[in-house]
């Protein structure tokens, strides 16, 4: 059963009501500053992830690796071409959830909209979780997401309106498969190739807190295949380099 996965979606649903809601209340000041914390919480939760690691070198290795095919492939463009699909569905099925009820222009609704869909359904942080549940059904990292997810789904709604509740179901669907298959995944592994898998995770997260603060623009979503090379490179360091240092 993903809980972790459930409570996510849930978080993101709630969120995008009660800021859809109540959100023209809440000043710049506010948002801007809870950003800057939700940024600090993706740091720690990367850093509790990393200190565990077992294998140093794998996790480097996998991390650059992992961001090389990523930017050769152009993941990044791709995910984004996939959310401005998800959103142009969504404005078909909803085409009263427009720019005129957020007083925003088309333009800008629509671009805006695409960031969230992509912070949602496609983050570094997201889709560890949602692989480490399927894994060994730790919920910890999707439930402290939940807790950002929920706040910063207010904060989108306040602008975009009910729309960003929406966006619960894609991402649903997509941490399911990923649950789905991380179950798969898990009875290949060790205990060791999973700490160094978590390390991986956990860097994506502390790059992830870096962009939310605006302090460095990391090109998370080309990072995201490091999480499917940490394994097997884990597995090799273990096997086959490690015993011939």
């Amino acid at each position: 059963m993903p809980v972790g996965v459930t409570i996510n979606a849930l978080s993101v649903l709630l969120g995008g009501i009660f800021g859809a809601l109540g959100g023209k209340r809440m000043s710049k000041n506010f948002k801007d500053g809870l950003n800057m914390v939700f940024g600090a919480c993706s740091m720690t939760m990367g850093i509790f992830s990393i200190a565990p690691m077992k294998n140093m070198s794998a996790v480097i290795f996998a991390v650059i690796i992992g961001t090389g095919l990523g930017l050769a492939f152009h993941l990044g463009d791709k995910i984004n071409h996939a959310a401005k699909w998800m959103q142009q569905l969504i404005m078909k099925v909803f085409p009263k959830l427009n720019s005129l009820d957020s007083g925003m222009e088309t333009a800008e609704f629509d671009a805006t909209l695409v960031t969230v869909i992509v912070l949602f359904c496609a983050s570094g942080t997201g889709i560890y979780g949602a692989l480490t549940e399927g894994m060994n059904g730790d919920t910890s990292i999707l439930i402290s997401k939940s807790i950002l997810d929920f706040f910063t789904a207010a904060i989108f709604a306040a602008n975009l309106g009910y729309v960003v509740s929406l966006i619960a179901v894609p991402q649903f669907i997509i941490f399911v498969l990923l649950f789905l298959f991380a179950g798969f995944i898990f009875p290949l592994t060790t205990p060791t190739m999973i700490l160094d898998f978590k390390a991986v995770g956990g860097v994506l997260m502390l790059a992830t807190g870096f962009r939310m603060v605006k302090l460095m623009m990391f090109p998370t979503a080309d990072m995201i295949p490091a999480m499917i090379v940490a394994l097997p490179l884990s597995w090799i360091w273990i096997n086959w380099i490690g015993p011939l240092l």
